[in-house]
């Protein structure tokens, strides 16, 4: 075989593996954030939010998918007042603290937003959080993009978010009460829930 015939058989090759592409059945497309995930219809969609430059004290600048559906979220774009809760389906704690934050959610004086936070069974995330009745958007974080800016040691963690997108506070660990979900929430910004 000559060199021209060698390399344009090389061009049609490389050019049908690329067309084949790699995306699995039910993976992330990077483009749109959209997954084929069990139940996710049933989840609240995810708002597009306008781009805003990142807060003083703000939020990470990430993007994460929505675990519904919807767009992807970049965190630095929100503004509050926000409680932000990081969860996972796998995590005791967060079953316990689960009935304050919908009931939180419920009230509906506050935003909020959960992160199912490295959780290797989306499926099963979506689950939890229509079983709980947790009735606002999640967001998907498989892997861990907030760990070190909002300090994460595992779930759970829940953030306070201001009118300005900084962030007020962060309570590490399980939230024990109603009442104590609710003094943060005036507390820390000035809500009463």
């Amino acid at each position: 075989m000559n060199l021209p015939v060698r390399a344009a058989a090389g061009v049609v090759l490389l050019v049908a593996l690329v067309a084949c592409g790699t995306d699995q059945p039910g993976a992330a497309s990077s483009s749109s954030g959209q997954r084929s995930i069990a139940g996710a219809d049933q989840l609240v969609d995810c708002p597009s939010t306008p781009s805003k430059p990142p807060a003083t004290k703000g939020l990470p600048d990430v993007s994460l998918p929505c675990l519904g559906s919807g767009p992807d979220t970049r965190l630095a774009d929100l503004r509050g007042p926000l409680v932000v809760n990081v969860w996972a389906q796998w995590c005791t704690p967060c079953r316990a603290e689960a009935p304050y934050l919908a009931q939180l959610a419920k009230s509906g004086k506050v935003k909020m937003l959960g992160i199912d936070y490295d959780d290797p069974r989306p499926e099963l995330a979506v689950k939890f959080a229509t079983e709980h009745g947790l009735a606002y958007p999640h967001l998907f974080d498989q892997d861990k993009a907030i760990k070190q800016p909002l300090r994460v040691a595992g779930p759970p963690l829940t953030a306070f978010i201001d009118k300005d997108g900084a962030v007020a506070f962060v309570h590490h660990g399980v939230l024990t009460s109603q009442a104590q979900l609710d003094q943060l929430v005036k507390d820390h910004l000035g809500v009463t829930p």
